[in-house]
């Protein structure tokens, strides 16, 4: 390929210069070469497998439960909120692997579920699950 030129020298050159796009093709190829053994990479994990099927309560749980009024209810029977840690801390100091199991209405205010979830938490409670109702078949 000659850089110069012969005869008139205010022509345009109509040669395509492709030494930058070369550049730029490559570099990218390297780009994808380094970043391609990433992208593929994975990390091996053991994830519960979730289901909607009902589960059979433990002998050593406990069921919480909020209507849509507020009310607390300690295995169906009502329970005043600042009665709640007291009656927790009896629990676990009793059977120290309890499980608890939440119910709440659709309609119960937010605050007063997460003040329940927070003094079960504080309470020393390893073991606390949502309790749902399963999906209609269809």
């Amino acid at each position: 390929m000659a850089f110069g030129r012969m005869g008139d020298t205010n022509e345009p050159m109509s040669d395509m210069n492709v030494i930058p796009l070369v550049d730029v093709m490559l570099v990218l190829l390297v780009i994808f070469i380094i970043t391609a053994p990433v992208i593929t990479h994975s990390v091996d994990l053991d994830l519960p497998q979730a289901t909607s099927e009902p589960v059979d309560e433990l002998p050593d749980s406990v069921t919480l439960a909020l209507d849509a009024s507020g009310d607390l209810y300690w295995n169906n029977d009502p329970l005043a909120l600042d009665q709640l840690p007291a009656r927790l801390r009896e629990t676990v100091e009793q059977q120290p692997d309890v499980a608890i199991y939440l119910r709440a209405d659709r309609d119960t205010r937010y605050e007063r579920l997460a003040r329940v979830m927070a003094e079960v938490r504080q309470s020393g409670v390893n073991r606390m699950a949502f309790v749902s109702e399963p999906e209609a078949e269809r």
